[in-house]
């Protein structure tokens, strides 16, 4: 099948990228094109006109300043893959989530951002973004905001960004040096969507657990902060399980129960009905803690258990 016809349109600065969606036409905005394309073809998606932003070179930008990462539009996935390109455990959690996110193909030119605006309920970063509490920057006919990411989100591809605007950034707080990271997803088949996964964070200055962060991916119509979950490792021990198994009397294993039970509210899939989602979420709620766990004791020089 061929896509609809439509216009098209390469503007070279964010100002003519938004007055080209300005313009009261459909619009849709092409980076990496990894989804927007194949649902043209599909005639599902049928604007009327394609704004490709490309060649904006602003856009095409990353830094750290302020203990902030800042990540452009353009940014793609396969920017990611090494650990170092982003500082500190920050960089980790990345590397570790991006090797998920599709194929090398797709990596190399699909976008961060563009993931944050098709807004998936099975895509890696859209949870990393609710998990760490990143600003996304959108730019529309009234200037500039900043829209955080717990209200960003409202559905499956629903966000509350406006049609007229463009998403320019996203900004992430880097992670303090000790934190731990962990991301652990459960697939089908290396090809298919995450039925489930998970990022995680912990903060455990001496030992106990004063911060936790995660990220529930496909657990709900939209990413997922599991603070229940969050809650109630607080005041817990850091140290995990010997084995690759975690206990059941665990606080990694209470809390993956309390993930799946209090936070998480899957929807049947063909493969995999509610209750076999809510069994995964718990299991890989626990299994990403403990890798978290294990990579807080690698940084701080401490050896206890295996690695994942």
């Amino acid at each position: 099948m061929k896509p609809a016809a439509f216009d098209y349109v390469v503007p070279r600065t964010v100002r003519e990228a938004v007055d080209a969606l300005g313009a009261g036409r459909d619009a849709r905005i092409l980076a990496g094109g990894q989804s927007l394309v194949l649902e043209m073809r599909l005639q599902r998606v049928r604007p009327e006109l394609v704004v490709d932003i490309n060649r904006v070179p602003e856009l095409d930008h990353m830094s750290v300043d302020d203990g902030t990462l800042r990540v452009g539009a353009l940014i793609r996935h396969a920017s990611f893959e090494r650990e170092r390109a982003v500082p500190g455990p920050l960089g980790t959690l990345f590397s570790r989530a991006v090797v998920n996110v599709a194929h090398p193909p797709i990596r190399s030119r699909g976008t961060l951002v563009g993931s944050l605006a098709w807004a998936h309920p099975a895509a890696e970063w859209c949870a990393l973004a609710i998990a760490l509490d990143a600003g996304i920057e959108v730019h529309g006919a009234g200037g500039p905001r900043e829209i955080a990411a717990r209200d960003y989100f409202l559905g499956p591809f629903l966000t509350s960004r406006t049609p007229d605007e463009l998403i320019t950034a996203v900004r992430f707080p880097l992670l303090a040096d000790d934190t731990g990271v962990g991301f652990v997803e459960h697939r089908r088949t290396h090809f298919c969507f995450a039925q489930v996964a998970v990022a995680a964070t912990l903060t455990a200055p001496d030992g106990v657990i004063t911060e936790a962060r995660i990220g529930l991916v496909n657990c709900a119509d939209r990413p997922v902060r599991a603070r229940a979950a969050e809650q109630a490792l607080i005041g817990a021990e850091i140290t995990p399980p010997a084995g690759r198994r975690v206990p059941g009397d665990h606080p990694f294993a209470r809390a993956g129960r309390v993930a799946a039970e209090q936070d998480a509210a899957p929807l049947p899939e063909p493969y995999a009905d509610v209750e076999y989602r809510r069994q995964a979420v718990a299991v890989l709620v626990g299994r990403t803690l403990c890798e978290a766990a294990r990579d807080r004791l690698s940084r701080t020089g401490t050896s206890q258990g295996g690695h994942r």
